[in-house]
């Protein structure tokens, strides 16, 4: 993954910030939108793509748009520094491979101790049973 193309494919939009702030917040877009497209992306294979869009199909639109907000600075710049990272995260978790379970059996040993310590334990209880004579 080629994050210097990736980053190219990628719009943001600035808003005003809410919050606590004054007057700052008034009149200062700090707020950063990062907007990518997941079907018009170049870099991506159609695989690729596929895998994305199960993923965070809870994070993209109708139109298969990507948004990802930061509004936590006052820098603008830094809204977008946190906006893109939080992206290029969340896309390497996306198109991370699971790994497939490999069923394995249960050793002989382990089952044979297993049942030893029931025997054991069920010993221990019956032990501890009155016993009533009945002459």
């Amino acid at each position: 993954m080629n994050n210097e193309l990736l980053q190219k494919e990628l719009t943001y939009r600035t808003s005003r910030s809410g919050g606590a702030g004054g007057q700052h917040v008034n009149k200062v877009e700090s707020k950063v939108t990062l907007i990518w497209n997941v079907n018009e992306s170049e870099i991506l294979t159609e695989d690729e793509k596929t895998r994305v869009r199960q993923k965070l199909a809870n994070r993209l639109n109708k139109d298969g748009l990507l948004q990802m907000e930061a509004s936590t600075e006052r820098s603008q710049t830094k809204n977008k520094e946190i906006a893109t990272a939080r992206f290029f995260d969340l896309l390497r978790h996306a198109l991370k491979r699971e790994k497939k379970r490999v069923a394995t059996k249960i050793p002989k040993s382990q089952i044979l101790d297993r049942l030893d310590r029931k025997k054991k334990q069920s010993q221990k209880k019956q032990n501890r049973r009155k016993k009533f004579n009945f002459d």
